[in-house]
Formats: structure tokens, sequence, C-alpha cells
């Protein structure tokens, strides 16, 4: 969608106070008046991911690795995302490693790429995908592993109302994925160890 066809913050107000009408309330009541601007703030932060690339944020790299060439795994990164059926939160971790080749990025990097794409609607299985080739992509390393888990609100509190329920989502590439002692290593890094 390009700028000119987004809506103005006065139509998304608009709408806000529509949902509240067509939920049964009145959104002109004292305690619901200034919602519909609290609603279009809170969803420019939490759909901020349309804003930027998190591609960008893996361009800064160091070379200066001294021969290392291990897995680098940053580990339970904080995922909050909007399932796109339903518009309800999916919140989980996400670790992510990479074996480096020549060079690496600094670890917050990691985390903002993370968070620059679960910004916005989508399904989990995407959200993993994208995360894992954007990093094997530009930082070019021998491989790369991202493991989400994450609970959909649009099961817990919803149609099946499974409270705790999580989905798991993997995507391995280069070496992560076709070197059995890689996987095998990267998998018992991000194993869930509750």
């Amino acid at each position: 969608m390009s700028d000119d066809q987004k809506p103005t913050e006065e139509e998304a107000e608009a709408a806000v106070r529509t949902l509240i009408r067509w939920a049964g309330d009145d959104p002109k009541r004292e305690g619901l008046i200034d919602t519909p601007g609290r609603v279009v703030r809170s969803y420019r932060e939490l759909f901020s991911g349309y804003d930027t690339d998190p591609r960008a944020y893996l361009e800064r790299v160091f070379e200066e690795v001294g021969g290392y060439d291990e897995l680098v795994v940053l580990r339970d990164i904080r995922v909050t995302s909007f399932c796109e059926h339903h518009m309800l939160p999916v919140v989980g971790v996400a670790h992510v490693g990479y074996l480096p080749s020549r060079r690496v990025v600094g670890i917050s990097k990691l985390a903002r790429v993370v968070q620059g794409f679960a910004k916005r609607l989508q399904i989990q299985e995407k959200l993993t995908a994208d995360i894992a080739r954007a990093i094997y992509e530009i930082l070019q390393p021998k491989g790369v592993g991202v493991v989400i888990r994450a609970e959909h609100n649009c099961m817990t509190l919803r149609g099946v109302n499974s409270p705790g329920a999580t989905l798991t989502t993997s995507q391995l590439l280069g070496d992560v994925r076709d070197d059995p002692r890689t996987r095998q290593e990267f998998l018992r890094l991000t194993a869930n160890h509750d």
C-alpha cells in the first residue's frame, strides 16, 4: 500500500469508534472518549515493522573475528506480533543462530531484525522464514537457524480456547540444516529449558 492510500489518523480513529459501537458500547462515554487515539498510537508502535527494513540492521558487520568459527546464538528474544487472520497478539520468544563464515554482526542487531519483522500482520511460519532468510542473505554465513515459540491469542482467548498452548516453528539453512553435528548443536542450544 502506498502512503497516499494509507488512511489518515482521523480515519483510523473513526474506525475504532465504529468498532466500539459495534461491540455495543458508546465511544462518547467518559472511559472510552480517548480510546480511539490511544488505539491508533499503540497500533503505530505495534505495527512499526512496516516503516522499517529489518534487513538494514545487518549491514554493519565486524570482520575481525579472531578466527571464531563456531555457532553464534542469541536466545530468548521477546517476540510480539499479530496474527494476520484475527489481528490478535502472538507472544513468545525467538532463538537466532548463525555459523559465521568471515564476519559477525552486533548481537543487538539480531534482536532488532526479529522485532522489525515481528511488528507486522503475519503467520508465525512466514516470520520465522523471513528472519532466517535475511540473516542468510546479508551476512552470508555458513548456516542459519531460527526457532520461534509463541502463544497465539487467536487460539488461547477465543476459538478452541487453549491457554498455554504454544506453536514452535523453525527455519534451518546451510550447514545448520545440512551438517548433522551443527544442526544438533543448534537445536540443543535453543531447546526449551523450562
